[in-house]
């Protein structure tokens, strides 16, 4: 039975759509003005990669590359252009951006489409709080590109002007959650599942039978903490675990925790931020844990790019942030899902 078409494309609500995907259009411009404007390099990665990626909860569309000889290769659509970035930045670019799709299986919902556009950029000898400030006048640029005043999603609101919160993860699960996170790890980061278990029982939340450490820490973070931050105005929750931080070098004053953050405004996710990681041996053991993970929840691992980690020795240090520009346009336009936003949805798959 054929899958019911989309009726985005009717002239009805094409004309309804189509003032916000102008919006849309001006925000582009504005934020590649501003790359501009700072020096940044606009490159293309390809979408097509020999490893999409190597982080637990991120799945990827398969696929085959066949050759001129007629053999069949595993190749996958990139879930970030991270890896061929960061090989950019080891051939000697020093500060570069990318504007374009990505492509995450599993993933379909209000805030999330199975195809969409990231803004990703790196700043080469330049720590992670100038990607904070690139952060923040990106929104300033969107809300005045719509000509409103705040950030907006579904009745909540953030003001891109005052000041954001810098609320450590550590403290964002004491505040919200009643839980002493640095008292589930050791000295080195690691975690221990049963003592978050336990602080969790404690606060009245349910456990599922079948737990790790790192689904217990995203429970929490979905249930308790995001739908609190960005509220009034933008959140900057920072210094993750460094369980939760694959591709972030630690924190000098405290192993337990990595120069990752990410960019909250109205309850959203909207950035992903790292002190990028560079040594290579760190770099491959943090992957094969993340895979051995995958493995034990999904039945399913994806090849490591061994040329990513042979030029991971040559690059530089160096900051890199990943945001998603569908959802900045949605709560910029004050858009109640990401299909309004994309000039063309994607396609439904099934029922």
């Amino acid at each position: 039975m054929p899958v019911a078409a989309s009726p985005w494309w009717t002239p009805e609500l094409h004309r309804d759509r189509r003032p916000v995907l102008l919006a849309r259009n001006r925000i582009e411009a504005g934020v590649r003005g501003y790359l501009a404007e700072h020096d940044f390099l606009l490159v293309d990665p390809p979408g097509l990669q020999r490893s999409p990626g190597n982080e637990t909860h991120l799945h990827a569309f398969e696929t085959t590359a066949i050759g001129n000889d007629g053999v069949g290769h595993r190749a996958f659509l990139h879930t970030s252009p991270e890896f061929a970035m960061k090989k950019l930045l080891a051939a000697g670019e020093h500060r570069i951006a990318s504007l374009g799709h990505v492509w995450r299986n599993r993933e379909r919902g209000a805030l999330h489409a199975p195809e969409f556009t990231m803004l990703e950029w790196y700043r080469v000898g330049e720590d992670y709080t100038a990607l904070m400030a690139d952060c923040m006048a990106l929104l300033r640029l969107a809300v005045a590109a719509t000509g409103a005043e705040r950030l907006r999603f579904r009745g909540r609101e953030a003001d891109p002007v005052a000041e954001p919160e810098r609320l450590s993860v550590v403290d964002a699960f004491a505040r919200f959650a009643g839980i002493d996170l640095l008292a589930t790890m050791d000295a080195e980061g690691e975690t221990d599942a049963a003592a978050l278990a336990a602080q969790m029982r404690g606060q009245g939340l349910q456990v599922p039978a079948e737990h790790s450490w790192s689904y217990l820490f995203s429970l929490v973070l979905t249930e308790k903490v995001e739908p609190n931050l960005g509220l009034g105005r933008v959140t900057i929750l920072d210094r993750y675990p460094a369980a939760e931080a694959a591709l972030a070098r630690r924190c000098a004053d405290d192993a337990r925790v990595a120069e990752r953050f990410e960019l909250y405004a109205c309850g959203v996710e909207l950035a992903n931020g790292f002190g990028e990681l560079t040594n290579p041996e760190e770099q491959r053991q943090r992957f094969e844990a993340e895979m051995n993970e995958k493995q034990r929840l999904y039945g399913e691992r994806y090849p490591i790019d061994e040329e990513f980690l042979a030029a991971l020795a040559l690059m530089p240090a160096a900051s890199g942030i990943a945001l998603g520009f569908d959802r900045l346009v949605m709560l910029a336009t004050g858009a109640p899902r990401i299909d309004l936003v994309q000039w063309v949805p994607v396609a439904e798959f099934g029922a």
